[in-house]
């Protein structure tokens, strides 16, 4: 198994920790500190050894932020984990905060003492996100201060020690251009950008230029590390040497400058010695790394990471990929979901149980590297919580008559899949069936959406919510994000969501779930990967039109859809898109699976 389910959350353990973090602040003579959820690497998937807000808190999400004063403490966190966090930390030590209508530099402003003394840890905090500490600071009458050595770090005993997960070249014939000419492509952009070098910070991009995998974090093959790419010449990969064995270095050396992290810094100061125009991407990169340069008496030239969207927009090679990927987990999802349709029926199956059961068929292609994150597997309210994960604790039985989503994943060597199916069990009320089919309406609405060039996913997110507003319904997520070539099932920077403003390019895989979530009761989420194609010519139009095709292939539950909520044109997607689930799955699995697919695919 590639997922565990036994919870080290336990939020009793926040009082303690929380005192023995203010104590080793009292100590540092200050008057609070800044605890954020990611690592120098400023990303959304962090190892054990920098879970620090998980450490203090308890909180588990992948985003949010706590505050740390004498007298005062908070946590911040989005609107996919306001149920979550309640659930997870102690709320008489952590005052849960909404990360978007109360931002932690509002909330600092008016809670900050003039002459009071904020720590944060400049590698944990990104160049834009301090400008914005640093100004809230200021207008508080108090200073941010910048420390070396972090405290959390301190009071943390057992901490656990940093991953040293081994490095793998990743084929030439998956990733559809060679490492060296990614690096030579991608260093003319740096010198376009008027700067000798750019510093990356985002292990995927690495993993991208370089053509590498690893096993740092938890079900993404990212090799935690960081790398300088000149305008011109070798670039510079900063990796623990234990992760690489003989033919791995020496495959690397043939590309870069293979050092350790520690050189990081000292290589970025020298840089800053000889007067180097250095590019870092002020949403990514750490502050302290432009420290490093402009202390030395560098220049510091703020800029896009330029390898994030050549990453987004995929290959020939990538794109055929993708599509193998999805065919072979969608023959493998078509299996699990006849077999639940029938485990259900032969007594009480509960969420741990169907996870495992899930990850087993997907296990059974027998190309399964990883899943490409924890299953969300959830029975009755607890799918209400969208980002609910599933532990020994809080593990469920589905009950009858009742809505059961499990959102789930793979990582194969040549694809990235991601995946959500809500799931009838039993007679279930109207309601939920109404809501279910709001909810498929939008995704229909994603599918479907023709678009010119320059169109962002922010422009078309409203489509998926359009006739939940009309019944005054609405989900706190975004409809979709990103995803990787067997790298992050989250990808920026293209996303379809209110925040989107990257245009969307043919080539980029986006996902498309649309929900709603009815708290103490249900939660729906309807999830396909689609890939932007086009543009194409539209018969009577005047301009070239982008559009969605689906990578994922399995049955929309039929039982909850409520036929007469849709229109002519979405009752025929439904039935084309069931034609090609059958028409492309059907080969693919045993008989029984295939007289179950047929009765799921069925024209409504």
């Amino acid at each position: 198994m590639f997922q565990t389910f036994d919870s080290m959350i336990d939020p009793s353990v926040g009082s303690a920790r929380c005192a023995a973090l203010r104590q080793e602040l009292a100590r540092r003579k200050l008057d609070g500190f800044l605890v954020p959820r990611g690592d120098a690497h400023q990303g959304e998937y962090v190892p054990p050894s920098d879970a620090r807000l998980e450490w203090l808190t308890g909180f588990a999400g992948s985003a949010g932020i706590a505050v740390v004063l004498a007298e005062d403490a908070a946590i911040f966190v989005d609107g996919r984990y306001t149920i979550q966090v309640r659930e997870q930390v102690d709320t008489q030590v952590f005052a849960p905060m909404h990360l978007i209508e109360t931002p932690p530099a509002d909330w600092l402003v008016t809670t900050l003492k003039p002459g009071h003394k904020l720590g944060y840890d400049p590698m944990l905090h990104t160049i834009s996100g301090t400008r914005r500490l640093k100004a809230a600071c200021t207008a508080a009458g108090a200073e941010l201060v910048a420390v070396s050595g972090n405290p959390v770090d301190a009071v943390w005993h057992d901490r656990p020690a940093p991953p040293l997960g081994a490095v793998v070249i990743h084929p030439d014939a998956l990733a559809g251009e060679a490492a060296s000419d990614k690096i030579a492509r991608m260093g003319a952009k740096v010198g376009e950008a008027k700067a000798d070098a750019f510093v990356l910070t985002q292990p995927d991009s690495i993993a991208w230029l370089f053509n590498i995998r690893g096993s740092d974090v938890a079900h993404t093959p990212l090799p935690l590390s960081f790398a300088i790419l000149p305008a011109s010449g070798k670039p510079r990969l900063f990796i623990d040497g234990r992760k690489l064995s003989n033919a791995v270095r020496d495959h690397l050396a043939g590309l870069a400058e293979v050092e350790e992290p520690a050189a990081l810094v000292p290589a970025l100061a020298e840089m800053g010695r000889a007067g180097a125009s250095v590019m870092l991407d002020p949403d990514w990169a750490g502050d302290s790394l432009a420290s490093a340069v402009q202390d030395a008496g560098g220049t510091i030239k703020e800029g896009a990471d330029p390898i994030t969207r050549a990453k987004a927009v995929k290959t020939e090679a990538e794109i055929a990929g993708a599509r193998a990927a999805h065919l072979r987990d969608g023959a493998a999802y078509a299996r699990f979901l006849a077999w639940f349709d029938r485990a259900i029926l032969d007594g009480p199956l509960d969420e741990i149980g169907v996870a495992e059961r899930l990850e087993a068929f997907r296990a059974e292609t027998g190309a399964l590297k990883e899943i490409s994150f924890d299953s969300i597997s959830a029975a009755g309210p607890n799918a209400a919580i969208c980002h609910y994960r599933v532990d020994r604790k809080s593990n469920r039985v589905i009950p009858p008559d009742s809505l059961f989503l499990i959102d789930s994943g793979a990582q194969y060597e040549d694809g990235t899949t991601d995946i959500t199916r809500t799931l009838a069990v039993g007679a279930v009320a109207d309601e939920m069936k109404r809501h279910f089919t709001l909810v498929l309406k939008g995704h229909i609405a994603i599918a479907t959406a023709r678009f010119p060039k320059g169109t962002s996913g922010a422009q078309i997110d409203a489509l998926a919510r359009i006739d939940l507003w009309k019944a005054g319904l609405d989900f706190d997520h975004g409809t979709g994000h990103g995803v990787g070539s067997y790298l992050s099932v989250h990808e920026g920077p293209q996303r379809i969501a209110k925040t989107g403003h990257v245009a969307l390019e043919p080539g980029m895989i986006v996902s498309n779930e649309p929900g709603y979530y009815k708290a103490g009761s249900h939660g729906i989420r309807i999830e396909n990967l689609e890939l932007v194609t086009g543009p194409d010519e539209i018969e009577g139009g005047e301009r070239p039109m982008l559009g969605f095709q689906a990578l994922t292939l399995a049955p929309i539950d039929r039982r909850l859809i409520v036929k007469e909520m849709l229109s002519a044109g979405e009752h025929a997607w439904v039935d084309r898109y069931h034609a090609r689930v059958l028409a492309e799955i059907g080969p693919l699995v045993d008989s029984d699976t295939r007289s179950w697919l047929e009765a799921a695919t069925a024209p409504l």
